[in-house]
């Protein structure tokens, strides 16, 4: 393409960025008209109640601009041309009002319609608090956020549930999904990658319930979890080592105990010259590899039609040539695909699940595995689990909030039914501290890993 070609190019985006602004901002300023002469803002309010009649005028605009607002507009405009669009809006509206509204009202007006033509409405100032990890709302007037691993009350609210619906609605919408009386639960992704849960009426019995899992931003490596006191640099470095010799490795743990962070830490030792191929029912790894594919499931559409299962893309991955399969999270069936792939050359997998410990990691496994429906023995299915997970690192979320790695167990093989392990490092009470030490075990996997060209000093041990 030659430089006037770009040029012109270049001329042509601004022109339709520009155009696209115009769309908006009439919109909003016809929005303000229309919302005077249907009488939204004509009510007369009285002057010893300023403080009433301010929410009463910020719920009638929040509805009114998210029931007209032109969502193809919005979608292709940025935040500063929403703000000025939207301070038009508010001017034009508030002219005809009879209660005039402070400058700092205003600008908190201004603010509050922003925050809803986004889409998070009153949650959109928590979605910036990087400290954050969890967003749960309880209906409309109870909304807690998680910090530094402990929960607390916020005084956040949304107006109503009907307020709360608009919001849930909007969120949804734009991954095509829906709620309502006939499919009352959903899950989605917002824009930044965070997990979001949705449960409404009849099933939550105190109005609409959504949960968000934030998305992190800044990825933490090995080094920072050492520094945090997760485990230790002796742990870590084996753990290092054992990615790079392709060890198979299952990370367990109980809900946000830290799973997801610990392999996205391990992943990040998986070689640049390796073809990953991961796997997730919502996307939350964060891989920097370049040679990276990225599947995602998909739930069935509204005629029940349409669903890609974990199991299924774990199938399919097998014929995708990868070096690494790595499985956000194991939940059913695709338990015995994904142990049949690391049994059949598939080396370096990594995985994650919900247990409560190394031994009840092995216990979800075999019950998993059932699911499929293959009416294979107990033995048959334990000694797939013996020969396939090299290594399990249990993640733990303490009553202060910490999370830390409380077992690095080895699975040794399988005797008289009964699949062996022995801990490696093992992360116990002295005094008022949570310490990791190692077991004192010289690992059986030292040898595996010797011939996979890894080399692992005994004094990590």
């Amino acid at each position: 393409m030659s430089e006037e070609q770009v040029n012109n190019l270049r001329t042509e985006l601004r022109k339709q960025e520009t155009n696209q602004y115009n769309l908006l901002s009439e919109r909003l300023v016809a929005l303000g008209q229309t919302t005077l002469e249907s009488n939204l803002l004509t009510t007369k309010q009285p002057q010893n109640s300023q403080a009433s009649s301010y929410a009463e005028i910020r719920h009638r605009l929040h509805k009114s601009l998210i029931e007209m607002l032109n969502p193809q507009a919005v979608s292709v405009a940025t935040l500063e041309q929403i703000e000025v669009a939207v301070k038009e809006y508010v001017n034009n509206a508030l002219a005809q009002e009879a209660m005039p509204l402070t400058r700092i009202e205003r600008s908190r007006l201004v603010e509050d319609l922003i925050y809803e033509v986004m889409g998070l409405g009153p949650l959109s100032p928590l979605m910036t608090d990087r400290t954050i990890s969890d967003i749960l709302v309880n209906g409309a007037h109870q909304i807690y956020v998680e910090k530094h691993g402990l929960l607390e009350l916020t005084d956040i609210h949304f107006h109503d549930d009907d307020h709360l619906m608009l919001t849930i609605e909007r969120i949804l919408s734009r991954v095509g999904r829906r709620v309502d009386e006939s499919s009352p639960m959903a899950d989605a992704r917002l824009a930044d990658g965070s997990r979001v849960n949705v449960i409404i009426p009849p099933l939550a019995l105190r109005g609409p319930t959504m949960s968000i899992r934030r998305f992190m931003r800044n990825i933490l490596d090995v080094n920072e979890l050492v520094a945090g006191g997760a485990l230790t640099f002796e742990a870590a470095e084996f753990l290092k080592f054992a990615v790079q010799a392709q060890l198979n490795i299952v990370v367990s743990g109980g809900t946000g105990s830290g799973k997801t962070t610990m392999l996205n830490c391990l992943s990040q030792h998986i070689g640049e010259g390796e073809r990953i191929v991961s796997i997730e029912d919502t996307a939350e790894l964060q891989l920097n590899q370049k040679h990276v594919v990225q599947l995602e499931a998909r739930p069935a559409n509204t005629e029940g039609m349409g669903s890609v299962t974990i199991r299924d893309l774990v199938k399919n991955s097998l014929r995708m040539r990868p070096d690494r399969i790595i499985v956000g999270e194991v939940r059913g069936a695709e338990a015995l695909d994904m142990l049949q792939a690391m049994n059949t050359g598939h080396d370096g997998s990594l995985a994650t699940l919900h247990s409560n410990s190394p031994r009840d990691t092995l216990a979800r496994l075999e019950t998993m595995m059932l699911m499929a429906e293959l009416d294979l023995p107990q033995r048959v299915l334990r000694e797939q689990i013996a020969s396939a997970v090299h290594l399990i690192v249990h993640v733990n979320r303490y009553s202060d909030g910490t999370r830390r790695v409380s077992n690095i167990t080895e699975i040794t093989g399988m005797e008289e039914g009964t699949v062996l392990m022995q801990d490696i490092f093992v992360t116990k009470r002295e005094g008022d501290e949570m310490v990791m030490r190692s077991s004192g075990i010289i690992p059986n996997l030292l040898k595996l890993m010797h011939e996979r060209g890894i080399d692992v000093s005994h004094d990590l041990f």
